[in-house]
């Protein structure tokens, strides 16, 4: 009994000073860390028991305590994490228990780990994503919570570790809202859990926080970029170097804690035939950070996109971060490097990852494997636009999507939206996204997926005031799919009116793996191949064409696709099964990314 008043005083008088997240540790796998991964207990929590008394009040003796059943107490408690399930972390739920396979609410999970605090060091736990809203709790004391179920997130911890044994605690509620970035209505499957890596890193009392380094936008011949300490100490000596360049200089923070860089230097440019990466190293006092960095320029002229100053046609295709062999949410390396390699295998040089800011294996396997990137946040379809808290989201996750991956040269493009409807408070949300991410980040492209749905005389003319905001003008269609027929794209014709270059973000149509007939008889793999057929002739009649992303790689899961024998709650767009097996639209696609390798 006296063990639960010292836990229920503890958490209350923590509450009161509960901790906030701290900016985002940059490279946080070049940092000196334990992973949290492996098995969590866990109980499902429907109608949040866990959380809130019967008058729905927040609980001061909640899960979050992990109290644990004594049968010589009287002290009454109705769970117990000890005896309960266990879940491997990273995962979700949906695919790791058949009895959560549609359940969308609360589940809380447990982590027991050890650990030894050192004099001088501060100690942050790094969440790479959970999904969508998460309240963490360190030995039964609340360290914060975080909204949004596809960018990382951490906190400092220090205070609330002891010597020895130690557990975490984090409530997870993937509840859709009509206010959230995603809402409610979404065509894929809203995996709840703690979806990526859990790491607890180790920093020095004053650590570097963050750094970026790139080609000097308008000096030709300078790599430039700054380092930032956690703190706003001036005059602090920060060592950089890049080995093979010859590159060594001693930087001084200003008062921000900031050191700014300008240094000559000619890097060998990375390209997808040779992605050339540089190792770095940045040093303060007794840390040391690494990292690998490439080089490169991103630019448009007219209709044309440009790397490192040569034209360049994006043979690209759309990802969703599914899992490949099995079901449910993709979150390691090994996925990451088996997704991008059925993409290169296609031909691809580029990958559109939809509808989120995909788990950081994905791009830096990318990076390494010479794919460019077009990486996107979840303003999808419908959301409340005049919402200034959905707006604040959605503004928070396009920061924190920049903040983690600006020095991945890979990613060319930020897409800040997908096949919203028109409209003045859409333009005004979206157009403010725009320049947001331009202030954050002006060495990329700005984009976002369009729609075009309609045709007068067979003419199909983009309409969007957001042409104004971008600099690649992307569209989603699906003649032969959603609209008229694959032989309508013989006579369909494309007005772009704008001097832009032109991505076809989503284009395709559904098959089921294995089912074949006519090629006029839908779900077969005929009509999807002669859909590509059809799609391909038409769509290099359009002036500017820059790039596609067809949809999708790989089929995925999705509530919104019923069709029980066909659909059975997968999209069955993707080129490949959920297995791996190609579909014959797959080497469609290699032989015209073949033949589009030889122009550029």
């Amino acid at each position: 009994m006296k063990r639960v008043c010292i836990l229920l005083l503890g958490a209350f008088l923590f509450s009161l000073c509960e901790a906030k997240e701290i900016p985002l540790l940059s490279n946080i796998y070049g940092r000196s860390y334990i992973s949290l991964n492996g098995k969590w207990n866990y109980i499902v929590d429907p109608l949040e028991n866990g959380y809130y008394g019967y008058r729905l009040t927040p609980k001061k003796n909640g899960f979050f305590l992990n109290e644990k059943v004594k049968t010589s107490s009287s002290n009454l408690i109705e769970y117990n994490f000890d005896t309960a399930q266990s879940m491997d972390i990273p995962s979700d739920w949906n695919s790791k228990d058949e009895s959560l396979f549609f359940y969308e609410g609360t589940v809380w999970f447990k982590r027991d780990f050890d650990t030894r605090k050192k004099a001088g060091m501060k100690y942050v736990l790094y969440f790479g994503a959970v999904n969508y809203n998460a309240k963490v709790y360190v030995n039964g004391r609340k360290v914060g919570e975080h909204e949004g179920g596809y960018t990382p997130f951490n906190f400092d911890v220090t205070k609330y570790l002891i010597d020895g044994h130690n557990f975490v605690v984090v409530k997870v509620d993937n509840k859709r809202h009509p206010e959230g970035v995603p809402t409610v209505n979404m065509d894929w499957w809203n995996y709840g859990g703690i979806t990526r890596d859990v790491l607890l890193a180790e920093v020095p009392e004053i650590y570097i926080e963050d750094y970026q380094i790139h080609l000097a936008k308008d000096m030709s011949g300078y790599i430039s970029g700054w380092v930032k300490l956690d703190t706003t100490l001036s005059l602090q000596n920060i060592e950089f170097e890049i080995p093979e360049l010859q590159l060594k200089e001693f930087l001084r923070t200003d008062s921000s804690g900031k050191a700014t860089f300008h240094l000559q230097a000619q890097p060998e440019l990375w390209t997808p035939e040779k992605p050339k990466l540089y190792d770095v190293v940045i040093r303060y006092n007794k840390e040391v950070l690494k990292d690998e960095i490439g080089f490169r320029t991103i630019t448009t002229k007219g209709r044309k996109i440009y790397l490192n100053g040569n034209p360049i046609f994006l043979r690209g295709v759309s990802i969703h971060e599914e899992a490949p062999f099995r079901q449910g949410r993709a979150w390691s390396k090994e996925d990451a490097v088996t997704l991008l390699s059925w993409a290169k295998e296609m031909g691809c040089n580029y990958v559109r990852l939809a509808h989120y800011p995909h788990n950081e294996h994905m791009i830096r396997v990318a990076e390494k494997m010479g794919l460019m990137v077009w990486s996107e946040i979840p303003v999808y379809w419908t959301i409340q636009w005049k919402n200034k808290k959905t707006y604040g989201n959605a503004k928070r996750q396009l920061h924190d999507m920049i903040y983690r991956d600006k020095n991945r040269c890979c990613v060319i493009i930020w897409s800040i939206a997908n096949e919203t409807p028109h409209g003045k408070d859409r333009d005004y949300f979206l157009s403010s996204l725009s320049k947001y991410a331009r202030e954050l980040d002006n060495s990329r492209l700005i984009s976002m997926a369009m729609e075009v749905t309609k045709a007068v005389d067979n003419v199909n003319e983009l309409k969007d005031n957001m042409h104004k905001y971008v600099d690649i003008l992307s569209f989603n269609q699906y003649i032969g799919w959603y609209r008229g027929t694959n032989e309508s794209c013989r006579d369909m014709k494309w007005k772009i009116p704008f001097e832009k270059p032109v991505i076809v973000s989503e284009f395709g149509g559904g098959a089921l793996q294995g089912k074949y007939g006519d090629k006029t008889e839908r779900w077969t793999e005929d009509y999807q191949e002669e859909l590509y057929i059809q799609n391909l002739k038409m769509l290099d009649r359009i002036e500017g064409l820059s790039g596609l992303s067809p949809w999708i790689l790989v089929d995925f899961r999705s509530p919104r696709r019923q069709l029980p024998g066909i659909q059975d709650f997968f999209n069955r767009k993707g080129l490949i099964s959920s297995w791996g097996i190609k579909k014959k639209g797959y080497f469609v696609m290699q032989r015209y990314y073949k033949n589009k390798a030889g122009l550029y």
